[in-house]
């Protein structure tokens, strides 16, 4: 199973304020020990929502809202994706992380969605289509 492993922003990380080199140097850590078990697929820190936006969708129509947002606690500053047998190895993997953040903060697991959990809607066509996208995802992720 997959997982979206999402770190949750706070008022330091929403603004702008940096982790500390130990912080840096305990979340490399486990994040070796994350790919050496064969866990971590991938994972990235975000800068803070003052710098994104959001596009609001009404329709047809498209509204693109500039950052920052207000409601920090709705907000991710950081994410992996993961690779586990099952939710509970997700969250005892969470369990051995480094608070990322200096204070208080909290972490969300999600599995993500695999082609059967959408049953008969996804016929062969679109299994197919699916399949050669994931083909040139990983065919573009191995180029130099």
């Amino acid at each position: 199973m997959r997982f979206m492993v999402m770190v949750k922003a706070t008022a330091d990380s929403e603004a702008g304020v940096m982790p500390s080199e130990e912080l840096l140097a305990a979340m490399g850590r486990f994040n070796e020990e994350l790919v050496k078990a064969g866990v971590m697929l991938s994972g990235e820190g975000l800068h803070p929502s003052s710098k994104g936006v959001r596009v609001r969708f009404a329709g047809r129509d498209r509204t693109v809202v500039d950052g920052p947002f207000a409601e920090t606690k709705e907000l991710v500053a950081g994410f992996w994706i993961w690779q586990c047998a099952s939710m509970q190895d997700a969250i005892d993997w969470v369990k051995r992380c480094p608070n990322p953040m200096p204070g208080p903060s909290e972490i969300e697991i999600r599995p993500i969605f695999e082609a059967d959990d959408f049953g008969e809607a996804f016929t062969p066509e679109l299994r197919e289509q699916e399949d050669r996208l994931r083909e040139e995802l990983a065919r573009k992720a191995a180029r130099p």
